[in-house]
């Protein structure tokens, strides 16, 4: 049973912004995304988060990379329609795949007394698994939004292309068990209510 989510538990939402949508960029001269439904789930989250006062957090990617579109000075660094900051959100500007690196997240999260993070946003392939396993090695209680993130198909070596649904599929997988558990956004909005008898904790089972 996972027990219901308190005061303790602030949602992360990974670089929603609009420069995801550069599918090329992320994929490859074939950039495909799965899971379009991506943002809904993530706004459901996200309003019902903000309806029972819970602390949300984002991250907003400024990359070093001169051709990415997730740099901040570009009207495509800028966050997707809804996902917009409010003034007690805690919100951090990272420059590489996780967002405690080089970032003030842990202190505020911990000086915010929260033990339990709920995350979701893009890539789940780059950002999200790389975040979510550190959000585990540091000891948070972290729940991953299976259906709130989304990745596109990679180019591997041999010009191997990895479909979209594959590669989210894998890094749910990797992720689910072992540095979180994996949940439904409909789940993490139940679990604001009241315990989830369905579902098992099944985080650091090694």
């Amino acid at each position: 049973m996972i027990p219901a989510f308190g005061a303790d538990t602030a949602l992360l939402l990974i670089d929603v912004q609009v420069g995801v949508d550069v599918l090329k960029h992320w994929g490859g001269l074939t950039g495909r995304r799965n899971n379009p439904n991506a943002e809904s789930v993530m706004l459901d989250v996200l309003s019902a988060w903000r309806e029972v006062g819970r602390q949300v957090a984002f991250t907003r990617h400024d990359s070093r990379e001169a051709a990415s579109p997730l740099k901040l000075a570009l009207p495509t660094g800028a966050q997707k329609p809804g996902f917009e900051t409010m003034a007690d959100d805690l919100v951090v500007t990272k420059d590489v795949n996780s967002a405690f690196v080089g970032t003030s997240l842990e202190v505020g999260l911990r000086r915010r007394g929260i033990n339990r993070l709920v995350v979701a946003g893009f890539f789940t392939n780059f950002c999200v698994e790389t975040t979510t396993r550190m959000a585990g090695n540091l000891g948070f209680d972290t729940y991953l939004v299976h259906d709130g993130c989304a990745a596109t198909n990679r180019i591997g070596p041999g010009t191997v292309d990895h479909d979209a649904e594959l590669v989210h599929e894998m890094s749910v997988a990797n992720l689910h068990g072992e540095f979180c558990t994996a949940i439904t956004g409909a789940d993490a909005v139940s679990l604001l209510a009241g315990d989830a008898r369905h579902l098992d904790r099944v985080q650091g089972n090694e």
